[in-house]
């Protein structure tokens, strides 16, 4: 008993937080990686367009309630992200027409880009701050809990009880089906491999007829997509605030160059990497040594490696192991 009690406290405090961090993570690192594998620049943009595409579906969301309309059990915010994400990529669009783009014509070197896209992040931070404010905003609504811990406890008789928010799941799900569409997309469309094609071979890729505004365009429409849906469904798990999105690049940034930058298979392994590498070491392992443990050997302590206060750290600690010892990453993506 003592051993369920443990596994069901793991659950409620490592892996599914974790698993569902994890997801966000991934799905941000995805549009980095995307940006950097086709367009050859880092994007540090990236953190405060997720949050940009985040507040319009909360201003859409709060419309929507105020007009009757919801999902039920599940977040009106569902229904508010494809404006999100419409909007967003129209942002992206005309950033991409009014600022990259004479840069990329210039043939400009990568680090030019990226300090560019610095002064982008700061003009997104900006508007997004004047748009919906610099507060904490909850939007999440419908059914808080899949399982409540309260029921689990009275259902299975065990201490301790498993909790799993709504919003842990949708985060889950939705994940799985981007990724799988993404992957559909890259590998089974005639778009999906000239983009391939562009990020393999650019001069061969435009001797073979691929239309290279074509090709930047498509990248930076899904690449908004993926930072309006992970900006999303982290805002859904945790809360909305424009300046945690702007913390968030980190590990986002860590989770795609740990995995390898410009691979989409190492974004994803990269993101849950870094999410159980921040949770695990960041929770206190009392309450379940407690349970694992004789009674003699119950430890005093919290069994905490580090404070929730250093959580970033450690997405810092494993970038900086990554590039000192295999800068290309896990997954061999292109050398940073």
């Amino acid at each position: 008993m003592d051993l369920l009690n443990a596994i069901v406290v793991l659950l409620n405090f490592v892996v599914i937080p974790a698993a569902s961090y994890g997801a966000q993570l991934a799905l941000g690192a995805l549009g980095v990686t995307l940006i950097y594998g086709i367009l050859r620049f880092s994007n540090f943009a990236h953190g405060d367009t997720m949050a940009f595409g985040t507040a319009i579906v909360i201003l859409v969301t709060w419309a929507m309630q105020a007009a009757g309309i919801g999902l039920g059990p599940l977040p009106t915010a569902l229904l508010a992200l494809p404006f999100g994400i419409a909007a967003t990529a129209a942002l992206v669009l005309a950033t991409d027409r009014v600022v990259y783009r004479f840069y990329r014509r210039q043939k400009a070197a990568p680090v030019i880009l990226v300090i560019v896209s610095m002064g982008v992040m700061f003009v997104m931070n900006g508007v997004t701050r004047f748009m919906i404010g610099v507060d904490e905003i909850r939007f999440e609504d419908g059914a808080r809990f899949l399982i409540n811990a309260t029921e689990f406890r009275k259902m299975t008789g065990l201490k301790e009880g498993l909790a799993f928010k709504t919003s842990q799941a949708l985060t889950i799900v939705t994940a799985v089906i981007v990724v799988a569409a993404l992957f559909w997309f890259l590998n089974r469309t005639r778009t999906g491999k000239s983009m391939r094609a562009y990020s393999d071979n650019e001069d061969l890729a435009l001797l073979s007829g691929i239309n290279p505004e074509r090709v930047v365009a498509v990248t930076w429409i899904i690449a908004a997509g993926l930072a309006v849906i992970a900006g999303t469904l982290y805002g859904l798990d945790k809360a909305f605030k424009p300046f945690n999105y702007f913390q968030l690049l980190l590990p986002v940034f860590a989770s795609a160059i740990v995995g390898g930058l410009g691979n989409p298979l190492g974004a994803i392994a990269g993101g849950f990497l870094i999410a159980f590498s921040e949770v695990g070491l960041t929770y206190a392992w009392k309450k379940v040594a407690t349970y694992v443990l004789p009674e003699s050997l119950a430890p005093d302590g919290l069994l905490q490696i580090l404070s929730t206060d250093y959580k970033f750290a450690v997405s810092f600690a494993l970038l900086v192991v990554v590039l000192l010892f295999k800068p290309t990453g896990l997954f061999k993506g292109k050398a940073v």
